[in-house]
């Protein structure tokens, strides 16, 4: 989906057509969830802090999360996927991969079809990817947003990766586009130079992994089962937490919303970690986690103090989370301390 959570607000306030909208960050230490296009002709951005969007854009408005709203709107979306395809896997709100192979029909032609329901039915835009694989189509989903569609064909995947810059691959983030810019590798194509064993000395298994996702390989297949792997909760606070009382204070709060989430979502499932997330006031983050199969408080408020000595800084966010078991250990799971 375009802009999902803005492009939302857009259509439940016309009056704010054409005017730049961040959801999220408008109090004073929020931070922005997303914004329009409008917004972000002025270098917005989903993450950045709402007090830099307001220095980039003063005439901003910033609405409130709505996400009760957002999941009825991408209910609706799939109800039109499933029309197509029983091969959906949802990846988040607004966005899911759709297996079509087996429809008879160009998958160009249903993407059009289904951006087309989609708009009538809602009111909201959608942009496609087409390719051979999941990799391949999420990168082909930005190429022509907003509202607009783009395919990478089979005999067109080797040119294509060539001169992919290695960001747009999955896993690589701003450090490691960095480490790989001060080596002089800038593309997918500079990748492929690697040899398989000089990426596996470099990244471990992930290295193999990388091997083949520069030269546009993936086997992943669509998994309509798609298992949460974690579940979790934070919270940005308006002024900085100074001391590790305060902290335990927020903790004793996060933890018995966590309970209550897991309750809600994920009652059957096995747990197999708990961890407590930080960010200090220098905005670098920091989690520690342990074996656990009942997370309780004074887990978390023992996690959270070794967390909290790690460095010497106020506290501007804290999280709690808990991660499951895998399918395999769901049922050999040995027993964890308490």
């Amino acid at each position: 989906m375009d802009c999902f959570y803005a492009a939302v607000e857009m259509r439940e306030h016309p009056e704010l057509a054409n005017r730049p909208i961040a959801v999220g960050g408008g109090t004073p230490r929020g931070i922005v969830t997303t914004c329009n296009y409008e917004a972000r002709k002025f270098g917005i951005r989903s993450a950045m802090p709402g007090f830099m969007a307001r220095e980039r854009c003063p005439h901003l408005i910033f609405l409130p999360l709505r996400f009760d709203l957002y999941r009825t709107v991408s209910q609706q979306i799939r109800v039109i996927f499933f029309e197509f395809t029983d091969l959906v896997e949802p990846i988040s709100l607004d966005e899911a991969f759709l297996d079509v192979s087996n429809g008879g029909r160009y998958a160009w032609e249903l993407a059009k079809e289904i951006r087309g329901r989609i708009y009538k039915e809602t009111g909201l835009t959608a942009s496609a990817g087409i390719a051979p694989n999941k990799m391949l189509a999420k990168i082909a989903s930005d190429w022509r947003k907003p509202n607009g569609q783009f395919a990478i064909l089979p005999h067109q995947i080797e040119e294509f990766m060539a001169t992919l810059p290695v960001s747009s691959l999955w896993g690589i983030g701003p450090k490691t586009t960095n480490r790989f810019a001060a080596r002089g590798i800038q593309t997918c194509g500079d990748l492929q130079k690697l040899t398989l064993a000089e990426m596996a000395i470099e990244f471990g298994k992930w290295g193999e992994e990388l091997f083949h996702l520069c030269r546009g390989h993936d086997t992943r297949e669509v998994s309509p089962s798609r298992v949460r792997k974690s579940l979790s909760n934070e919270t940005t606070f308006s002024k900085n937490l100074e001391n590790l009382e305060e902290c335990e204070a927020a903790v004793t709060k996060l933890c018995r919303e966590m309970q209550e989430e897991i309750q809600l979502k994920a009652s059957k499932r096995k747990i197999r970690k708990a961890f407590v997330t930080i960010k200090f006031s220098d905005f670098s983050r920091t989690t520690k986690e342990c074996l656990c199969s009942q997370p309780s408080e004074a887990i978390y408020r023992t996690l959270l103090g070794d967390a909290f000595r790690r460095k010497a800084l106020p506290i501007r966010l804290l999280g709690t989370g808990v991660r499951f078991a895998e399918e395999e250990e769901e049922h050999h799971q040995p027993e964890l301390f308490q």
